[in-house]
């Protein structure tokens, strides 16, 4: 706690008195540009990570990055996602797994967390189509890689739940909302973002229109400087466990990892 109020004292004489009208601005009201879900394991930070201000992301936080279907839970997902895009005209989705995810090693082995942690396990649940996935389709990975499969494919799925939510499902039908998904590897702060194309991982950047500026998120969130990742500049297909953290994904790989998840 000392460590804290420490940290709160630095912020109130440095950060805030730097950036005082952006606060008053704040004070107003919010108009955040994306509304992006992630786990909340300590060591992802979604403003860090983007470098961006207080007032750009509007940010739903759970373990494991899972959003329920919709009816599935009268939880606190399903109302942010309506708020964000309904009350704040969110146009932007961003749903971020991570390496190392504790939930998704806890999905590995659910039925051991039932009498330990009740309550995991039930929120675990929701993401059962994970589960399933990978039972029946990676039967012959273990270990990290298994591990790293799962983290991808969960995005994959929370991808498909979000679009059961009548907001969500109006505004993409009106083409005005686009969903993301991101890996995030903590040791090197790499991104990989999927591509629906190519069914593939690949920089953030890749999947920037043309009519998209050099920055999306008040002038700090994603450049253009990098090309997209093509097939035709990816080198010999790697494991998957050794792509995340690199800035490709091979299209012959991600079409084995992937298959079936394309939306």
């Amino acid at each position: 706690m000392r460590k804290l109020i420490q940290g709160l004292r630095e912020f109130q004489s440095n950060y805030f008195v730097s950036n005082q009208d952006l606060f008053e601005q704040l004070g107003e009201g919010q108009t955040p540009a994306v509304l992006f879900i992630t786990c909340s394991d300590s060591r992802i930070v979604p403003s860090l990570m983007v470098n961006a201000d207080p007032g750009d992301l509007f940010v739903i936080r759970n373990a494991g990055n899972i959003i329920p279907p919709f009816g599935a839970a009268n939880g606190g997902e399903g109302a942010a996602i309506e708020y964000a895009i309904h009350a704040l005209n969110i146009t932007q989705i961003i749903i971020c797994g991570h390496n190392h995810c504790g939930a998704m090693k806890g999905l590995l082995k659910l039925n051991a967390l039932q009498e330990d942690m009740p309550l995991v396990y039930d929120w675990l649940k929701h993401t059962d189509a994970t589960r399933r996935l990978l039972k029946e389709n990676y039967g012959d990975y273990k270990g990290e890689e298994l591990l790293d499969i799962a983290i991808a494919e969960n995005v994959l799925t929370q991808m498909d739940n979000i679009k059961t939510h009548p907001v969500v499902r109006s505004r993409m039908h009106q083409g005005s909302l686009n969903i993301y998904g991101w890996i995030y590897e903590i040791e090197t702060g790499e991104i990989l973002a999927y591509h629906p194309e190519t069914n593939s991982f690949a920089p953030p950047q890749s999947l920037l229109y043309p009519e998209d500026s050099a920055d999306v998120v008040h002038g700090k969130f994603i450049t253009t400087d990098a090309p997209p990742v093509t097939r035709s500049t990816v080198p010999s297909p790697p494991t998957y466990a050794n792509a995340i953290g690199a800035s490709w994904v091979s299209a012959e790989q991600a079409d084995r990892i992937f298959r079936g998840s394309k939306y």
